[in-house]
């Protein structure tokens, strides 16, 4: 330890605050609490206490500067803590999954007629909406949904639709909905599936079911027979999701049980969410690399988990946490009431910690037997392409363009076999005109190597969607750039990146015809044309068509590498492939629909661009516009009884541009007529969204031009 480290552990006070340790390069890898910093910081280094934890070997290699932060009080501290955990995100502190991994249920009670929706837990709320959850996964809300909306029948449009559909939809016909949007219900009927319903995800079955039984009694014995039966329906679904659940507790509290399970810096945390004494969730959260004490990892965890998510009663902890009296004077204030934190050591509750502790190691066990089967997928697929090193970081880039219009490309990234959505990425080609791929390709490319060399971060792999052609315009846009793409010989620290090409399947003939002839067009056509030859061959015919095998082309080899059908090394290559085609397309289709609803409206006059989009926002189609009353135009903002009547005028004007009176809601609308022959790049096709995706699928399974 260097004299200016020892200086400043010499010099800390004795007062509540937080700490930050950083690395050599200057990087905060650990953010800790103290209710006395001198003593808790001191103690890393005390080499009288004999401290054989594995993070504190690594100090004095590790650590290059130390910083603290002085509070008034250790709630203080707890605060501090949670917010330079989520500034500086350490390596060494748990960090609790993105947002999107918490999603609850909110039900808008201002509206008469109001639904569930799903939303993050982490978004403000809002005033006079009531929120349930949050829930584990997308299937336990799913199916929570599925249930509700069965049962209790409460709309699942949305307000904009609800406010313009102008008859009853699918749900209305399979009796799931009774089409509020259209008919005359009455709000108290409705209201009363809507306090049902919230009785059933409050989880306060015992009282619905009660008064379920009375009504359906009621609506028995007043003859109305198709009310009854609904209300049983509703009782039997009730019942059922009572029996699916134990209860463990006798009084009916609401509480967490918190399970930690470790092996060296690996950890799992189990939360079991129990209310009215039902088990209703079980989350696990695994991390990685927690080097410090259980204490201090499970004291911010607690802050950090609890920050989005309302606290229950009691929270059952398997140890004490640093600073628990603060910590649980924090949690109060933000819930608004008492929370407690309890240790157990006997009885009822301490059995629960145990139930809570089996469940982390089970869910310790299956992490890493996940992640030992990724690290399997990745070695393969480091041998099977002759890589260098195994693809922790890949990246994917594909084309999307329709008859050489509103060229677009993707780059998709993927990190230890997950995806990794920050660094997603959407490219607007700008310097290739008509219908060129490889130089489309070329500059995406160029553009994102140059991004890498200025961040001195390059990718271990980059899969290019193509055959040889496409690999060959990206090989050229690294070389442009003095990227390598092999380790150098003299050098091997050297950054590099490689790169292949992945190629679509193919339909082929098959054995049957005698051939393998790729079929150049997929689809309908192709089907038929097979049909046919095998009819004329009086071979019969098989709807299950042929397929040619997943090809990988590798730079300076002749023939493609064909790897195993059902693979996991080519089920990693093929979803990160599907993935920058999904995240092209919908790109595209982004940029068709706003191209489509401006081209014309940039013909009205008086109408900028902050209009344009206030028509957007509101309507969404050209159609809907051209269907609007002035009286409706005249709610959008910005727009007053002038400039709502000029737009009216502009689409019922004898020389109205045409619009598609039966395209479907988000299509692009019809635009002047002409085939591609006679349209400029800036013209509108006529075509619904999905025959352009159609399109779009046939041209990227065309066969690639030879290199």
């Amino acid at each position: 330890m260097d004299a200016n480290l020892r200086r400043k552990l010499d010099e800390l006070p004795a007062e509540p605050g937080c700490y930050l340790m950083k690395d050599r390069a200057g990087e905060v890898v650990y953010v800790g609490k103290a209710s006395s910093l001198r003593s808790r910081v001191r103690s890393y280094f005390d080499p009288g206490r004999g401290d054989q934890r594995a993070f504190v070997a690594l100090l004095d290699d590790l650590l290059g500067d130390l910083e603290v932060i002085v509070t008034r009080s250790e709630k203080e501290a707890v605060l501090l803590e949670n917010e330079l955990i989520k500034k500086h995100r350490p390596r060494f502190n748990v960090r609790l999954r993105d947002d999107k991994d918490f999603i609850v249920l909110k039900l808008d009670e201002r509206h008469p007629y109001p639904r569930l929706e799903v939303r993050r837990a982490r978004e403000k709320r809002q005033p006079g909406a009531r929120y349930f959850g949050p829930y584990s996964s997308a299937s336990s809300i799913r199916e929570t949904l599925r249930m509700v909306n069965r049962h209790f029948q409460l709309r699942t449009c949305s307000d904009h639709v609800f406010d313009h559909r102008k008859r009853p939809c699918i749900l209305y016909q399979i009796h799931r909905c009774p089409a509020p949007c259209v008919y005359e219900v009455p709000a108290e009927e409705y209201r009363q599936s809507v306090e049902d319903a919230v009785e059933f995800l409050e989880g306060r079955e015992g009282e619905l079911v009660e008064r379920l039984r009375g009504r359906m009694a009621g609506a028995a014995e007043g003859l109305r027979f198709e009310e009854a039966a609904r209300l049983r329906d509703q009782l039997q679904a009730v019942e059922r999701s009572l029996e699916k659940q134990r209860v463990l507790m006798s009084d009916r509290g609401d509480r967490d049980v918190i399970g930690l399970y470790r092996e060296g810096p690996d950890l799992v945390v189990q939360v079991l969410s129990m209310r009215a004494g039902k088990l209703e969730d079980a989350q696990a959260h695994p991390f990685r690399e927690q080097e410090f004490p259980a204490e201090e990892i499970l004291s911010s965890f607690l802050s950090l988990y609890y920050e989005h998510t309302d606290a229950p009663d009691e929270i059952l902890v398997p140890l004490e946490p640093v600073q628990a009296e603060a910590l649980a004077d924090v949690l109060s204030e933000r819930r608004g009431r008492r929370v407690r934190l309890l240790t157990p050591q006997r009885g009822a509750k301490a059995d629960l910690l145990d139930v809570a502790r089996r469940n982390a190691e089970q869910g310790f066990r299956a992490w890493h037997e996940h992640d030992e089967r990724r690290e399997q997928a990745l070695a393969s697929l480091a041998k099977a392409l002759h890589l260098a090193r195994p693809p922790r970081w890949m990246e994917c880039y594909d084309i999307s363009t329709f008859q050489g219009a509103l060229a677009v490309g993707s780059g998709v990234s993927m990190k230890d076999g997950e995806p990794d959505k920050a660094n997603y990425r959407r490219y607007k080609v700008k310097a290739v005109a008509g219908q060129d791929d490889f130089a489309m390709l070329h500059e995406v490319i160029t553009r994102r190597l140059r991004r890498a060399l200025g961040e001195g971060q390059l990718p271990d792999l980059i899969v290019i969607d193509g055959g040889k052609g496409q690999l060959n315009a990206a090989l050229a846009a690294a070389k442009d750039l003095g990227v390598p793409t092999r380790p150098s010989p003299g050098n091997p620290d050297a950054p590099f990146v490689e790169l292949v090409g992945l190629a679509k399947s193919r339909l082929v003939d098959g054995p049957a015809l005698g051939t393998a002839r790729v079929v150049a067009r997929r689809g309908r056509r192709a089907e038929a044309r097979l049909a046919d030859a095998a009819e004329a061959a009086e071979k019969g015919f098989v709807s299950e068509l042929a397929r040619s095998p997943e090809r990988v082309f590798l730079p300076g080899r002749k023939d493609p590498v064909v790897l195993r059908q059902n693979s996991a090394e080519l089920f990693l290559l093929a979803r990160l492939r599907d993935e920058a085609h999904r995240f092209a397309i919908t790109f595209h289709r982004k940029l068709r629909r706003e191209r489509n609803f401006q081209s014309v409206l940039e013909e009205i006059p008086g109408i900028g661009e902050g209009r344009k989009r206030a028509l957007l926002r509101h309507f969404g189609a050209l159609r809907r516009v051209r269907e609007a009353t002035p009286e409706e135009i005249a709610q959008v903002e910005g727009f007053g009884p002038r400039q709502a009547a000029a737009v009216h005028a502009f689409f019922h004007r004898p020389d109205a541009p045409p619009v598609a009176a039966d395209a479907p809601p988000g299509a692009p609308d019809a635009a002047p007529a002409g085939g591609p022959a006679d349209a400029s790049p800036e013209a509108v096709v006529a075509a619904t969204e999905a025959e352009i995706d159609a399109a779009l699928a046939d041209e990227d399974a065309s066969p690639e031009p030879a290199a």
